[in-house]
C-alpha cells in the first residue's frame, strides 16, 4: 500500500458480497473506493442518510440487473471500513431496506471497536 491511502478494512461479509456482484459494478464500485483510500470523493459517492453526518457514504450504480451499493465509512483516522455491499431489492422507492440497515449499523459500531484498537496498537481482534 502507498504511505497516500488509507488503510482499507472489509467488515462482515462486505468483500465477498462484492465478489458476487456483476463484474462492471464491481469495477466502479472498486474505482470509486480507490478514490475514497486517497482522501477524494467520486461524484457517485453520496452521504448516507441516517447516520448523523458525512462519516458513513454510499456508492450507488445502475446496470440491467439492477440497483447495487456500497457502503463504507470515513468517520475513523485509523481506517477505511467498507460496511456492506449489496443489491437493493426494496420495491419501496429509494429508501434502504431496514435488513440492509441494521447490518450497516452493527457492521459500524464493530468498526468503531476496530479503530479504537488499532488507535490504541491493539491487533488481537
Amino acid at each position: 500500500m502507498r504511505s497516500d491511502e488509507e488503510l482499507l478494512i472489509w467488515l462482515g461479509s462486505s468483500k465477498k458480497d462484492l465478489m458476487a456482484l456483476p463484474t462492471e459494478v464491481r469495477k466502479f464500485f472498486g474505482h470509486a473506493l480507490d478514490f475514497a483510500q486517497r482522501g477524494d470523493r467520486h461524484d457517485a459517492a453520496k452521504v448516507m442518510k441516517g447516520f448523523g453526518g458525512a462519516g458513513v457514504l454510499e456508492i450507488v450504480e445502475d446496470d440491467a440487473g439492477g440497483t447495487y451499493r456500497a457502503v463504507y465509512t470515513v468517520k475513523f483516522e485509523e481506517a477505511m471500513f467498507v460496511l456492506h455491499c449489496f443489491q437493493k431489492k426494496s420495491k419501496h422507492g429509494i429508501a434502504t431496506p431496514k435488513e440492509d440497515m441494521e447490518i450497516i449499523r452493527a457492521r459500524l459500531k464493530f468498526a468503531e471497536l476496530l479503530a479504537k484498537d488499532l488507535r490504541d496498537g491493539k491487533t488481537h481482534r
